[in-house]
Parts: structure tokens; sequence; C-alpha cells
């Protein structure tokens, strides 16, 4: 073997030395729980403890055949709740993400901050905050009551839900979007315009296509992030919201823990086959714009 084969030889080692304390955490942290859970989605549940002996596929059956379509219904929920919130998202990070990219001013910190703000806070404390904002009895209906107007069912409806997970979720969409448009050349748009091309023109051909990495990662992000959500359908849900998540929850509650694993499973996957259909759609629409 010669010196530089053998330098090569050493440095690939080096690196996988590097790399094994990262694959050991995921393999800890996501691989392990994720194996535990396919597992236990094949046990046979029962009420007096975790699961009985053996294995079977009736959890899966039981979910995937329920005359009713209980299970379904639930899943078009979760995926539709999911879908509003990221589009809710979308359409207000994308101007604030390209403004904070662009802005010059002085203020530029404190607009970071305001973004960054929901994160620095739990999602409890946040939820209980939009249901002192909501609730029936809360600010919003007791400034109407002042002003003699009817009060407004803001809470224990989807609304509720939605808006509240937008605000939580907001800052998955807005910084992903930041970054792409900070890595777009003011140029190239100075160049659109020069050659004709009105702001509507730039936004389509230029703008969008060049951020569109960025907002492909922030919805994402939102996506898989409002199918999983639990604590703020739960508490401003307060049960008239169901989703996938509330469902599994009350499984386990209910030590049915392999039939909660399952629908957690088949939650994630048609998660994932929503995530690729969007990739394939969302590159052809590049490729349609481009």
């Amino acid at each position: 073997m010669s010196a530089a084969a053998r330098v090569a030889a050493r440095n690939r080692r080096a690196v996988l030395m590097m790399a094994v304390p990262a694959l050991v955490v995921i393999a800890a942290l996501i691989v392990v729980p994720y194996v535990n859970i396919v597992v236990m989605s094949f046990r046979i549940p029962s009420t007096s403890k975790l699961y009985l002996d053996g294995y079977t596929l009736g959890n899966y059956a039981k979910a995937l055949t329920d005359p009713d379509g209980f299970y379904f219904d639930l899943l078009y929920d979760t995926l539709r709740l999911a879908l509003t919130i990221t589009i809710g998202c979308l359409v207000i990070a994308y101007p604030v993400a390209f403004h904070l990219a662009r802005t010059t001013s002085k203020w530029r910190g404190v607009l970071y901050g305001l973004v960054l703000s929901p994160l620095l806070v739990s999602v409890v404390i946040r939820t209980y905050g939009w249901i002192i904002l909501l609730g029936n009895n809360g600010l919003i209906n007791q400034v109407r009551a002042l002003i003699e107007l009817p009060p407004l069912q803001l809470m224990y409806n989807e609304f509720g839900v939605v808006l509240a997970l937008i605000h939580v979720f907001l800052p998955f969409m807005i910084l992903p979007i930041m970054g792409a448009v900070q890595g777009i050349d003011p140029r190239l748009e100075e160049a659109a315009r020069s050659l004709g091309a009105g702001r509507t023109k730039v936004f389509l051909r230029v703008l969008l296509p060049l951020s569109m990495p960025g907002i492909q990662s922030g919805c994402v992000l939102v996506f898989i992030l409002g199918c999983g959500a639990y604590v703020t359908p739960a508490l401003l849900g307060a049960g008239r919201v169901h989703t996938i998540t509330t469902e599994v929850i009350t499984l386990l509650d209910q030590f049915l823990w392999p039939f909660g694993a399952a629908l957690a499973l088949l939650l994630s996957l048609v998660g994932l086959a929503a995530v690729a259909i969007y990739a394939w759609l969302a590159g052809r629409l590049m490729r349609g714009i481009a």
C-alpha cells in the first residue's frame, strides 16, 4: 500500500471514529425506540398488563378494517389539520422571513428575538396563554362584551387548535425560508428587473424557485410536527378535536399499548408517504416554473 493510500485509510478511520458518538446517540434515541414500537405493534393487547405472549397482525387489521371507518376518519382529520397548519404557517412566514433576510434596520436583532421567542417558552405555557385569550370568558370575549358584541366560540373547536398550532410552529417555517432567502444574491432580482420583469414575475421566476429548498424544509418540518401534535389539540380541543395522536394517548392510558403502537406506525407511514408526494409535486412545479 502506498503512502498516500495509507494516509487516506487513516483519515477515513479518523472520520469514522468521530462519527461513532453521534451514531450511538442516534441508535439509542431513535433507532432502538422505533424498533421497540414496531415489535410492540405486533403484540397481543391486554388491559391487565402491557401485552400478552405471542404476536399477531390483529392490531393492523383492526385499524385498517374498522367497519365504521373511525380510524380512517381520524387519519384524515389528522392530515387535514396538519396541512391547514402548514399552509397557514407558509402564508405568514414567507413575507416575515423575506423581510428578516433583507432588512438592514437597527431593529433587526429585536425582530429575530421576536421570531425565536416562542421557542423559549414551553408548549404547555403557550397553549394556556391561548386559553386565556380564546376562552368563553377570555380576553377577546371580554373586550367584545365591553362593546356589546356577542361572544365567539373560539375554543373547543378546530379554529382555536389551528390558530394556536400556527403560533407554535411558525418559527420552524420562518427560519428555513429566511436561510434560503439570505442565500439569494439580490443582484439576480436587479438583473431580472433591468430586463423588464415586473415584481410578480421576479417573484415567480427568481425568488420562489431559489427559495424553494427553504420552503420545502419548513413545510416538511411543520407538517410532521402538526401530525404529531398532542398538547395543544388536547387542551384547546378539550376532546372535541380528535386526531390519531390523541387517540394513541388514550389507548396508552387504557394499557392498549400494542394497538396504540400500530396506530402510531400507520400515522408515520402515511405521513412519510404524504411528504414524498409533496416533494415530487414540488419538484414538478419548480420544473414547470423554470
